[in-house]
């Protein structure tokens, strides 16, 4: 039986990630019928479940914190000045959007599944999602059209990330038996996270399919995604090393909310440059595939 769950495990996210593209049409059909709300309830309701593992009294803010920070917004800037040159205004601008992008929100849930520190990642979800609204606003009127206000950031994560925690710690406070059931059961949060992850493959499929830009520059922002994918994930595990939570870091620089990062990228840069998180998606999901192999491995 323990064979079988871990072999479902490892298998689960290359198999989401494939329906997805097989079945982007008639998921499209459902996104639109739901109106796009499916991904982002299913995506409140994992971390809902998650959340209920935190005790708020035990976050705290740290070092690795502020050290994934400047990762973040100073990479981005390196990133941007770095690609721009060789690859154009549009790469550099993929490139900026896969660094700046905060935190994803499913990085807690696989973070937990693979052993890291919970409350450390929340904790850096809040913050980082809340930097990211006073920070990336001035990142945007630098290197895209500048229009990106505070609120709309914050009423972007609003629904998905401030919401379900706040609900979540008044579940521990008046309803502490249902936290603790939902606690105790929270590997439900990576079942739900599988079927976002095959709405999100399906809509990622259908936007490289009926993306307008020269196959060159998508090649180009595909393979800068690729490389950048690999760094962020590498430079968080070189951090936890000094910092006592390898699997933390790593999720917490490595993945990506990607919708997110498209959303900017759309609204506030070159259209076109959404690509780059867009095959991000597809990076980080391999990337998370191959952790939770390894990660299964090791557990046998």
């Amino acid at each position: 039986m323990k064979l079988s769950r871990q072999n479902i495990r490892t298998l689960a996210m290359p198999l989401a990630m494939v329906v997805g593209v097989a079945l982007c049409r008639p998921l499209d059909v459902v996104e639109r019928v739901t109106e796009h709300t499916l991904t982002p309830v299913l995506i409140a309701a994992m971390l809902f479940i998650t959340f209920c593992r935190v005790d708020i009294r035990q976050m705290r803010l740290s070092w690795s914190h502020i050290w994934m920070l400047l990762i973040q917004f100073v990479g981005a800037a390196v990133v941007y000045y770095a690609v721009t040159p060789i690859l154009g205004e549009t790469v550099g601008q993929g490139a900026m959007i896969c660094v700046m992008a905060p935190i994803a929100m499913a990085a807690v849930v696989i973070g937990g599944m693979l052993g890291g520190n919970v409350t450390m990642m929340v904790t850096y979800s809040l913050v980082c999602n809340l930097v990211t609204a006073i920070v990336a606003p001035y990142m945007l009127h630098a290197f895209g059209n500048g229009s990106c206000t505070f609120m709309e950031i914050i009423a972007r994560v609003a629904p998905t990330l401030i919401a379900p925690f706040v609900v979540a710690q008044l579940c521990r406070w008046l309803l502490p038996k249902v936290a603790q059931w939902f606690a105790a059961h929270s590997s439900i949060s990576f079942y739900l996270w599988l079927i976002s992850l095959i709405l999100v493959m399906g809509r990622t499929t259908l936007f490289i399919l009926n993306a307008d830009a020269d196959p060159m520059m998508e090649v180009e922002l595909a393979l800068v995604a690729l490389v950048l994918c690999f760094v962020q994930f590498k430079a968080g595990r070189f951090l936890g090393r000094y910092t006592g939570d390898v699997v933390a870091t790593t999720q917490s620089v490595g993945q990506k909310n990607t919708i997110f990062a498209i959303w900017l990228s759309l609204n506030f840069l070159n259209p076109i440059a959404s690509i780059a998180p867009t095959a991000y998606i597809v990076w980080q999901n391999f990337a998370n595939s191959w952790q939770m192999w390894k990660h299964e491995r090791r557990a046998k």
